[in-house]
């Protein structure tokens, strides 16, 4: 079950794609990691999915990652008369905290801490910007709006306020709950919105405590001011464009875009684009040409993995969305001008025994025509930098540690073994060699590198990089 490329694929499970033979046919498709969106579908659901995919893991012998992604909070307006009500461009319009169901001049919002961060003069986006109000007054219990673009309000729509950092814990208590459901069936990934400041990880640092790796939503403006932060606190970070694009406006989301795939490859940190990928799956057979070039954009920029939301959870065409992403991302690698634009933006490396070894590996793999890369690692630490520096040869990842590998799924150009531990460095080129024949990296004669780091078993040593030959075929 290699993978003839090196972006990944995440698949969102939903209704569309819950038994068995489906989630088969996804990951047989392409898909890398299944999603399992929290914001959709009850506990017992997405059990009995994670059950289905640590079954398929079993089938084909290939690690699978699992992505949990919390739903946060979300600030909506209450009830409204009859359902819905129209609001004109001028009129005056009131949100309060009073729960009565609104009509055409107010509707209440039961959210004071919005209240209480609004300023006159900010904007009020409603139903994902398709109404748009202006504050004009304001207390801690109400805003007085006028409307700057009308439309039909309905309720529970939500709301959202451009360039203001609420005051708002990220992780609600359904989120909680989600993410200790999540702990205990053993997901690997879990992914948090509306992260907007460095507390905000530390806060979910202290709820995971190490049992699954850490994914950054970016959807809100206040997390682009804090990228820095945010990204060196995460173990990987998700581009999640369509909420950008609500306080954003749309001319500004490519290149934030590109900004936080280049700040996650200098850090060597996995960095997904997700959202409306290839939207108009759900519904067609085949993409827009427009939506191909789009997951095009992302391959060629170095992202390590690019999402499927709708068009697999509830689409008509989840498999053949998840198969012609596949085909188009091995397009690009195919392209000449995709390795010149890689090695272009390549990072430098940081004065670190890491750093160097990998950047050095780098060049030997392309020197030496090297048919695999053979890391040995307990956290991920050494794929996780080989992975940055984009080598042409593929990354064959062997770990003792079964949460290891299934991480590992997610990150560029990486392939999972679980192996057992190495005590001397003969055992560790055997092994390669071996792993390397039967997962058909490599073949007699061919040269693989081997990077580990000495004592062996110790996170984050690595040190070492050794040439083997594959002269024989291995026990």
């Amino acid at each position: 079950m290699r993978r003839h490329r090196n972006a990944k694929i995440i698949a969102t499970l939903g209704p569309a794609t819950s038994s068995a033979q489906k989630i088969h046919d996804l990951f047989v498709a392409g898909a890398d990691v299944f999603r399992l969106n929290l914001s959709h579908g009850s506990v017992d659901e997405h059990r009995e999915r994670v059950g289905v995919i640590r079954g398929l893991e079993k089938q084909t012998g290939r690690p699978i990652g699992i992505l949990l992604d919390l739903q946060g909070p979300k600030i909506r307006v209450g009830d409204i008369q009859n359902g819905k009500a129209t609001l004109e461009e001028g009129q005056s319009f009131t949100l309060d905290g009073n729960d009565t169901p609104g009509d055409a001049n107010r509707a209440p919002l039961p959210h004071p801490e919005v209240f209480a961060a609004l300023r006159p003069g900010n904007a009020l986006l409603i139903d994902d910007g398709r109404i748009r109000l202006e504050v004009k007054r304001c207390g801690g219990n109400f805003a007085e709006t006028v409307v700057k673009i009308g439309g039909t309000l309905s309720d529970h729509k939500g709301v959202n306020v451009p360039g203001v950092v609420l005051p708002l814990s990220p992780f609600t208590k359904k989120d909680k709950q989600d993410l200790a459901f999540g702990l205990d069936i053993g997901i690997d990934w879990v992914a948090a919105s509306f992260i907007q400041r460095r507390e905000d990880l530390v806060q979910l640092r202290s709820l995971v405590e190490g049992r699954a790796a850490i994914m950054s939503k970016l959807e809100k403006p206040a997390a682009i001011q804090h990228l820095d932060h945010i990204v060196e606190l995460s173990d990987s970070v998700m581009v999640a464009r369509g909420d950008l694009g609500v306080e954003l406006a749309p001319e500004q989301v490519p290149s934030i875009q590109k900004k936080i795939v280049r700040v996650c490859r200098e850090a060597g940190k996995p960095v997904v684009v997700a959202t409306q990928m290839l939207e108009s799956m759900v519904s067609a057979p085949l993409p827009t040409r427009a939506e191909a070039s789009d997951v095009a954009g992302a391959v060629y920029d170095g992202a390590d993995a690019v999402m499927l939301s709708a068009e697999t959870a509830v689409g008509k065409y989840p498999v053949e969305a998840v198969a012609i992403m596949d085909r188009i991302i091995t397009e690009v690698e195919k392209d000449p001008h995709y390795r010149a634009i890689l090695d272009a933006r390549l990072p430098q490396p940081t004065p670190t025994d890491a750093d160097a070894i990998c950047d050095a590996l780098r060049r030997i793999a392309h020197t030496l025509s090297i048919a695999a890369i053979v890391t040995y690692t307990s956290s991920g630490f050494s794929a996780l930098r080989a992975a940055r520096e984009r080598p042409e040869a593929p990354i064959l990842s062997l770990t003792p540690s079964t949460q290891t590998a299934r991480r590992m799924a997610l990150v560029w150009g990486t392939h999972s073994v679980q192996s057992e531990d190495i005590r001397r460095v003969q055992e560790m080129v055997d092994k390669a060699c071996s792993v390397a024949l039967k997962e058909g990296f490599a073949d007699v004669d061919q040269k693989i590198a081997i990077v580990a780091g000495m004592p062996f078993g110790v996170s984050g040593t690595t040190n070492m990089v050794r040439i083997a030959r594959i002269d024989r075929l291995e026990e």
